[in-house]
């Protein structure tokens, strides 16, 4: 393919009319597909339906010291849940706290409960002038919502390809106390796809930071979504941090809801005995309990780490061939024209692209136009505003692979005839 740079004006015109003949039959299509979110489809939600049956009227429902899962009574997890999410999220049984199905709500208490409380016995965060949050991007979307919804000032910190930019987090978190916490996917991030190196990790666990509250919020949502044969490894960030002697520094997070049900999974999170601690006596006052019927459910179907590895294999068999789809029409459709760059991650839901800066919100709207909805441009920045406007989140999952494929085609028409435009506006 010829470098759409390289072409002179003419050349551009002609290539952008043959691209809207090409516009016009996909018109006419009249699709209505949806790779905005990262959510399972169909197919990898009928995998655990066995799940349903394992709780019936013989099961026994008794767990530890014989307390009835259906009852009121322990609140932070029975201890088989405890084993299991903490053999995912590479924790000590009693250092992690079984919730309900959300990750995500797991992460907005742990934010409120700071902002309200403190942390350890901290200044809540709510007395303070300024509190700031660390945000590496291209980032989670919902995180950043989190924080901006309390009104946290969001810093962003550039994203290499071994993870966020360590030297802009030193400095911030070692020499600003008003920085209280930084936000990570640290394997197959989204939507970047990436993998935090050992070196990055154990960064992290020799901050020093200068705020007595400051907290990683390791948010380790694809620590067991491996696409392919070759996976990436990712450090122990609790046993780095217990080596350098910063065990209280981190909060990891995690949830079964694209293991089993994307409603109705597990949720869970580690942390140092005493942020448990602390965290638990908070609890007291919010609930009672969790659903321990559905831990239950979750520990007699899995059973060990080994029977949740076992089962995602089943759906990286029907992930793999969307990822290796919409990169085979990447790749035939735009590689060597010089328009865009895309990750090719190993595990996780998305795939990053970087367009031509300053077309991101176009080719979205394009997208829109023809029929395909995507995640709006600029959400995996802060605030909304990527100051290139070039980066892009992929979500291959929920689309059938039908449709998948009607939906990079489109997106790929999308990207060169919005590339094309502001090459023809520059020439």
């Amino acid at each position: 393919m010829q470098l759409y740079e390289s072409m002179t004006k003419e050349q551009l015109i002609e290539e952008r009319n043959s691209l809207l003949e090409q516009e016009k039959s996909a018109k006419l299509k009249n699709l209505s597909l949806d790779m905005s979110r990262g959510k399972p489809e169909t197919a990898q939600l009928d995998i655990a339906m066995d799940m349903l049956g394992v709780v019936n009227a013989d099961t026994n429902m008794k767990a530890d010291g014989g307390m009835d899962c259906r009852n009121y009574g322990i609140m932070d997890g029975i201890s088989a849940a405890k084993k299991l999410m903490g053999d995912m999220l590479g924790a000590e049984p009693e250092n992690v706290i079984v919730y309900g199905n959300s990750s995500l709500n797991i992460m907005y208490d742990t934010i409120s409960r700071s902002y309200t409380h403190g942390v350890l016995g901290s200044t809540p965060w709510c007395k303070l002038d300024k509190v700031k949050f660390l945000c590496p991007a291209p980032g989670y979307d919902r995180h950043f919502a989190i924080t901006e919804y309390f009104g946290i000032e969001m810093i962003t910190v550039p994203m290499n390809a071994d993870g966020p930019d360590m030297d802009v987090v030193e400095n911030y978190v070692n020499n600003d106390d008003s920085v209280k916490g930084i936000w990570c996917v640290p394997m197959y991030s989204n939507p970047t796809g990436i993998t935090f190196s050992d070196e990055v990790v154990r960064r992290f666990a020799a901050l020093k930071p200068a705020a007595k509250d400051f907290r990683i919020f390791w948010d380790n949502a694809y620590c067991i979504h491996h696409l392919y044969e070759k996976q990436d490894v990712l450090l122990n960030l609790a046993k780095e941090c217990e080596k350098a002697g910063n065990e209280d520094i981190y909060y990891i997070f995690g949830s079964t809801s694209k293991v089993s049900f994307a409603g109705s999974g597990v949720a869970a999170m580690a942390a140092s005995p005493a942020n448990v601690a602390a965290i638990k006596k908070q609890m007291t006052i919010q609930t009672i309990s969790h659903d321990k019927v559905n831990q239950l459910r979750h520990v007699l179907y899995f059973k060990d780490i080994d029977g949740m590895n076992r089962h995602m294999e089943k759906h990286a068999a029907i992930m793999r061939p969307k990822f290796d789809k919409v990169l085979e029409i990447l790749d035939k459709e735009l590689d060597g024209l010089g328009i865009a760059t895309w990750s090719r991650p190993l595990g996780g839901y998305f795939i990053s692209f970087d367009a031509m800066e300053g077309c991101a919100k176009a080719i979205v709207a394009k997208c829109k136009e023809l029929g395909v909805v995507l995640t709006g441009a600029g959400a995996t920045y802060p605030y909304g505003n990527d100051p290139k406007d070039s980066n892009i989140r992929i979500a291959p999952s929920f689309p059938t692979m039908s449709d998948l494929e009607q939906a990079a085609e489109v997106f790929v028409l999308a990207v060169k005839l919005v590339s094309i435009k502001k090459l023809i506006a520059n020439k």
